[in-house]
């Protein structure tokens, strides 16, 4: 390739089977494998990862998005789609959408003896709220150009009044 075309194909191509994956783990419940595909893409509106789920585990906390929208496509093994309170069988072909807003919190639990992978894929949109139910925190982020220009996680009720420490 002449070096236009691989500059294009640095900015344009990613292949999940080679990414680099990073080790996450929060015992008792949380281990998985994971890459972040889309960062140092041309993409400005999307992410993309793929996740790696050790059997028994969970990608993450049980959360609903107040902005971004995903999608998750199933790419190898089984495993439940914890989703508005209701626990739903998923495996290898199926491609999940969750959009944003409290009516579909959502997490991915690798239900099985066997690794599960998928393919997560969101917008990414900012300014953006994440609430977890389960612990009753929210996450209040602002992201800009690969960096996180702000970020706040507390608890739904560490709120103050509007003019609290304002002169």
């Amino acid at each position: 390739m002449n070096d236009k075309a691989q500059a294009l194909s640095r900015k344009l191509i990613r292949n999940f089977n080679e990414a680099t994956l990073q080790q996450e783990v929060r015992e008792p419940l949380y281990e998985s494998m994971a890459a972040r595909l889309a960062k140092g893409t041309a993409a400005q509106k999307l992410g993309a990862s793929i996740d790696i789920l050790a059997p028994g585990k969970r990608s993450c906390p049980y959360h609903f998005h107040h902005a971004q929208e995903e999608m998750f496509i199933i790419l190898e093994g089984t495993g439940s789609l914890r989703v508005a309170g209701e626990v739903l069988p998923v495996h290898a072909g199926d491609m999940v959408f969750i959009p944003p807003g409290p009516e579909y919190p959502h997490q991915i639990i690798n239900t099985s003896d066997q690794a599960l992978k998928y393919l997560s894929i969101s917008t990414m949109d900012s300014p953006e709220v994440v609430e977890y139910p389960d612990s009753g925190k929210y996450l209040a982020k602002v992201d800009r150009e690969d960096t996180r220009a702000f970020q706040a996680i507390r608890h739904l009720d560490d709120s103050v009044d509007y003019w609290t420490d304002e002169p």
